[in-house]
């Protein structure tokens, strides 16, 4: 009994390390009325007592007066003092809120708080699909320390507003103290390291908007394997590794693999985002995840074969999240999709750039058979991490960009994609939606593409494709459940043809039953009667 009970008090503990928070959701009228404009994060790391220590300044512009201010900050966290235009001010800490409760009123404009803070931050339970810190060792015994916060938010570990409309408009800078002799990886470009006793600082500073949850650090024992990598526009930008120092004699090889993704995506989607400041990858414990110009890498150097030569999928994808989740950013998580999705999609086009049509056609069937269909890919609007996280965000996100493509054709389809990617109307500062998306592929060709949106995103309806036959040789083919026009690949006696179909339905002449979709274009239900 003693020994169960001990148990169970472990596992509350594991829970409560855990943090059970969530990302996101309807905003506080209390943080709608601040503009986030820069971070300041300083921070002394203890990876042995596994503690942060230190402050968090935030730059903000309120657009009307206000007697509160209201942070994200994890109940883990205690924090020491707060202050408001440098002036110390009173607050509560609870419920994962920080409520600043200012002596007199803050008129609209610009303002600085700066929190005293620090404990022991919440331990990661399944990184980085359940977050937090992760202390670890490296196989010399090295401490290794991970971040990751997708779904629980930048504020488990720093004071902020953790919302995924507001993004700091210039930037960020970090500057963390470890154990000398570790290194901290962080976004941006590294301004300065100093040493004074037995520890070390490094700053970090990105000048770019970034979003919450890629403000953060990586420590280890890394060294830098590093190369220029020139970007389709001609820029050149430090291309670099951050990777144990055990496993530096496999840097050069996964440098080499990290320039095949960069050319791939940079064909479909543009030039590289952040040429200002670097592209790189980071060695964790974890698995791996999109962090802005400091991606996460735990593959372990596991390469498959694509098009005769190794490739590795964890750094292709994550690497896509710089174009699909950092330069075009969701402003409500039930956007989700938009990075998930067309970020897999990009997956599927190395596929296609390296093996051909017919390959990335296989994959995108094996696509569609996985799809799961429990939920939609946008389940509503203001939503939270936790509500909106599935697998079909991914794969039938992915897929939905497949049939896209086939309903508008090429010669429109990858230049409005690139045109998504690339348009300042729709990249950085400016945050998109599902009908910022439609509205832009819509208006490229030429045609109303809300149904087909609604149908694939909003529903777990599939295609439902009816050919009854209807006298010798003779078959009618009507769509079910789509109230609106969409062509379709029909195999007859004659080949394939490309043909418009709608509720009404069109007959054909065929000796056969004739084949719908051969290709795999669409989910879809196939009755034959």
């Amino acid at each position: 009994m003693r020994t169960f009970t001990l148990l169970l008090i472990i596992c509350f503990v594991t829970e409560l390390q855990a943090q059970n928070l969530k990302s996101g959701g309807i905003l506080k009228p209390e943080q709608a009325l601040m503009d986030i404009r820069h971070y300041t994060i300083a921070l002394d790391v203890n990876p042995t007592q596994q503690t942060i220590d230190g402050y968090t300044e935030i730059a903000l512009i309120t657009s009307t007066p206000t007697s509160v201010l209201l942070f994200d900050l994890v109940h883990l966290l205690t924090v020491q003092k707060v202050w408001v235009n440098k002036k110390e001010q009173s607050f509560t800490h609870e419920n994962d809120l920080i409520r600043i409760s200012l002596t007199s009123q803050l008129p609209a404009g610009k303002a600085t708080v700066k929190i005293q803070y620090g404990g022991k931050p919440g331990i990661a339970t399944r990184p980085p699909w359940v977050g937090g810190f992760t202390w670890t060792a490296d196989s010399t015994g090295n401490p290794w320390v991970a971040i990751t916060c997708q779904s629980e938010g930048a504020k488990i570990y720093f004071p902020c507003k953790d919302h995924p409309s507001d993004e700091p408009n210039e930037g960020a800078d970090l500057m963390i103290s470890v154990p000398k002799g570790l290194y901290v990886a962080g976004p941006g470009l590294l301004q300065k390291t100093t040493t004074k006793g037995n520890k070390s600082t490094f700053h970090w500073k990105t000048n770019y908007t970034i979003n919450n949850y890629s403000i953060l650090f990586n420590i280890g024992k890394y060294t830098v394997a590093s190369r220029t990598y020139t970007t389709v526009n001609g820029n050149k930008v430090p291309m670099q590794f951050y990777v144990l120092e055990e496993h530096r004699h496999k840097a050069d090889h996964l440098l080499d693999l990290f320039e095949q993704s960069a050319r791939v995506q940079e064909k479909y989607f543009g030039e590289y985002p952040w040429i200002k400041e670097k592209m790189a990858i980071c060695e964790t414990p974890h698995l791996g995840m999109e962090h802005q110009t400091l991606n996460a890498y735990g593959n372990k150097f596991k390469y498959a074969t694509v098009g005769g030569k190794d490739f590795d999928w964890l750094l292709h994808h994550e690497f896509g999240h710089e174009w699909w989740g950092n330069k075009v950013t969701g402003i409500d998580w039930a956007d989700m999709w938009i990075q998930e999705g067309i970020c897999s999609f990009g997956d599927a086009l190395y596929t296609r750039e390296a093996e051909g049509e017919e390959s990335y056609l296989k994959r995108m069937q094996q696509t569609g058979r996985n799809t799961q269909n429990k939920l939609p890919v946008v389940i509503g609007e203001n939503l939270d991490t936790d509500t909106v996280y599935h697998g079909d965000i991914y794969g039938k996100g992915a897929f939905f960009m497949h049939t896209l493509r086939y309903v508008i054709g090429d010669e429109i389809f990858f230049p409005t994609l690139k045109k998504l990617a690339t348009d300042p109307q729709y990249t950085y500062n400016n945050l998109v939606n599902t009908h910022d998306v439609e509205r832009l592929f819509s208006a490229a060709a030429s045609q109303n593409l809300k149904p087909l949106f609604d149908f694939y995103l909003r529903t777990i309806h599939k295609l439902e494709v009816q050919v009854k036959q209807v006298g010798p040789a003779k078959y009618q083919i009507t769509f079910l459940n789509y109230p609106e026009t969409l062509p379709l690949d029909i195999v007859t006696d004659a080949g394939k043809h490309r043909t418009l179909v709608d509720k009404k339905g069109i007959t054909i002449t065929n000796s056969t039953w004739p084949v719908i979709d051969p290709d795999g274009y669409f989910l879809k239900k196939v009755i034959l009667e």
